[in-house]
């Protein structure tokens, strides 16, 4: 096989590979789930209790605590694999869900004298710390069971991830919040009658809100045994052979570099520089739809009644699906496994579409809807291709959680970024209910759209330095290793 031709892998590869995501993608979709449980909360919570601004910083601090945290976890993953990290990643995100949903629970029930805001902006940014592991665990793993030619593919697989845990984050915490409530809703939907039963919440003195917290960190826990039992780092120690995956390395000879010559060529690499700006205004544009929409159509009253906004997390569920497949199928099928053209193409939509958002928010609501949502499908496409592939087929396997620790980084710089500057401009109070007063929301996001479209026009032709690969994975003699021993 050359380095240009697409794999052939054996069926019991590919069964055993799928078998070592499972676990994994179930658990990064969780991360998300206890990631943007803060939004949802902040919803719950209402403003007496937690201000937009202060929704904004505490978001932001815990974003910039996850980009500066990827110095450390990013070479730290390189070094333990990403088994061990995301298996710590995991367990801390677990400990401090748990505590987040704990001192709601203090401060509701025993009346703990804590602050609201200094609580969870230091608790969010602890929490931002361990998530961190996670996508460098995520990419780490991958590199040496997928070609270069079929990583495509699996940014498709990393934008499903994504986006289930954007679905379980919202639609899930959501129905969470009406099964919780003090006084129930008459209609729970099918998710809020699930959780009412299986919690046991409602009809209590209080709004139960810790269960936002603890639910996710109850089904991490169950994802954290089967990763541990399952999930292996590379094809040799699942019982197949390793194989050239055809990809670039920042070493040039594919080995593991001491950490300040890793980030001195990462950052100094023509490709990955572009990419990490790219990703600053994914993380803008991504988060600036994501948490403020359905908080925009709260205030202005029409969340409860317009499908997009009543099903939020499964609108972001099908869009993300849609732009993450159309994305990897289309760069490994159309573009030779170059990821700039998809990336260029889906920010000239997302230019398209903020502009269609600034100019309808006062009118029809399915105008400004329609373009969120193909905001939200350019963006995650985007950023799967580009922090989930891109970050390996240029850095190389054994370098890869460094790299995808810079350029995710850069992506949660932009979103601390928006998160200050959405929430100080996002109008408060009765000014909120009038559509107009959100005009410098998207007119704020429309500048990175036009830069981000730029920086991927750079990157067209660019593709990774393939060397000579040797053969495709086939099963090692029989009997065959036990695939899935602890």
């Amino acid at each position: 096989m050359s380095s240009m031709e697409n794999p052939s892998h054996p069926f019991a590869y590919r069964l055993r590979r799928a078998l070592n995501w499972i676990p994994l993608g179930l658990a990064y979709a969780f991360f998300y789930m206890g990631r943007y449980n803060l939004t949802v909360a902040k919803s719950a919570l209402g403003d007496a209790l937690m201000s937009k601004a202060e929704f904004g910083t505490i978001f932001a601090v815990g974003a910039w605590a996850y980009a500066l945290s990827f110095v450390a976890t990013g070479p730290l993953t390189d070094r333990l694999g990403g088994r061990r990290a995301m298996l710590v990643g995991t367990a801390g995100t677990i400990a401090v869900n748990t505590l987040m949903g704990l001192a709601l629970y203090g401060i509701t029930q025993w009346h703990w004298p804590l602050s609201i805001f200094w609580t969870f902006t230091g608790l969010y940014a602890l929490n931002m710390h361990f998530q961190s592991y996670g996508a460098a665990a995520i990419v780490t793993v991958k590199a040496p069971w997928f070609h270069v030619r079929e990583r495509g593919t699996f940014s498709t697989i990393f934008g499903a991830m994504i986006t289930l845990g954007i679905y379980f984050a919202f639609d899930w915490g959501f129905a969470i919040v009406s099964a919780t409530r003090a006084k129930a809703p008459k209609d729970l939907g099918f998710w809020g009658g699930a959780f009412k039963s299986i919690l046991g919440t409602g009809g209590a003195a209080v709004d139960q809100n810790w269960w936002l917290f603890f639910t996710p960190a109850i089904l991490m826990s169950a994802c954290w045994i089967a990763m541990y039992a399952y999930m292996r780092d590379t094809p040799s120690q699942a019982g197949f052979a390793d194989f050239d995956t055809g990809e670039e390395s920042v070493s040039g000879d594919g080995q593991r570099l001491p950490i300040r010559q890793v980030f001195l060529k990462i950052v100094t690499h023509p490709v990955l520089m572009v990419v990490c700006g790219i990703e600053f205004c994914s993380g803008i544009l991504r988060n600036g739809i994501m948490h403020w929409y359905p908080l925009f159509a709260a205030e202005v009253g029409f969340k409860k009644t317009f499908v997009i906004t009543q099903n939020w997390g499964l609108m972001l569920l099908i869009a993300g699906l849609g732009g993450s497949f159309l994305t990897g199928w289309a760069s490994d099928k159309f573009f030779q496994s170059r990821r700039g053209p998809m990336a260029s193409m889906l920010y000239a939509l997302m230019i398209a579409s903020v502009g269609v958002m600034a100019f309808t928010l006062s009118g029809n609501v399915w105008f400004a809807g329609a373009a969120t949502f193909l905001i939200s499908l350019s963006v995650i496409g985007v950023h799967s291709i580009l922090s989930g592939t891109s970050t390996a087929d240029f850095g190389g396997a054994k370098n890869a959680g460094a790299a995808v620790g810079i350029v995710d980084g850069m992506v949660y710089l932009g979103t601390g970024i928006q998160s200050v500057a959405i929430g100080s401009l996002a109008p408060v109070g009765e000014a909120a209910k009038n559509p107009n007063n959100w005009f410098w929301w998207p007119v704020f996001l429309a500048p990175f759209a036009v830069v981000g479209f730029g920086l991927c026009l750079k990157i067209w032709n660019a593709a990774p330095k393939m060397k000579a690969a040797r053969a495709t994975p086939a099963p090692a003699p029989e009997p065959l290793a036990e695939p899935v021993a602890a």
